[in-house]
């Protein structure tokens, strides 16, 4: 057994994935906002199944690092946030999604 390094194996590419996108309640969010234009905390809380502190934990991830942009208002006297998918973030998921489908196509049956 050799220590050499694999070069030119598939799972290789994993090493460059976009471990802001790939984090599995981060992946959800992204995956919600990219086929829905926009949506407010509560419906991406449901459809997500994360619990407040934990979607604004990944949310604050995700606004740091552009992908999304959170919009705060109020409906009458209570907050109301909706949350929008950038460009920059669109681009990103776009390229995950094709970077992870590349490596899942490329591994034997």
């Amino acid at each position: 057994m050799t220590d050499e390094p694999m070069v030119d194996h598939p799972l290789q590419q994993l090493t460059d994935i976009d471990q802001v996108i790939h984090a599995p309640a981060r992946l959800m969010i992204l995956s919600y906002r990219y086929v829905v234009e926009s949506a407010d905390y509560v419906f991406v809380m449901r459809t997500t199944g994360l619990t407040w502190g934990n979607l604004a934990t990944h949310l604050n991830k995700l606004e740091e690092e552009g992908y999304v942009e959170v919009q705060k208002m109020h409906k009458g006297k209570k907050p109301h946030s909706i949350l929008r998918m950038t460009e920059k973030g669109r681009s990103a998921f776009r390229s995950y999604k094709k970077m992870l489908k590349q490596v899942l196509d490329d591994l034997p049956e």
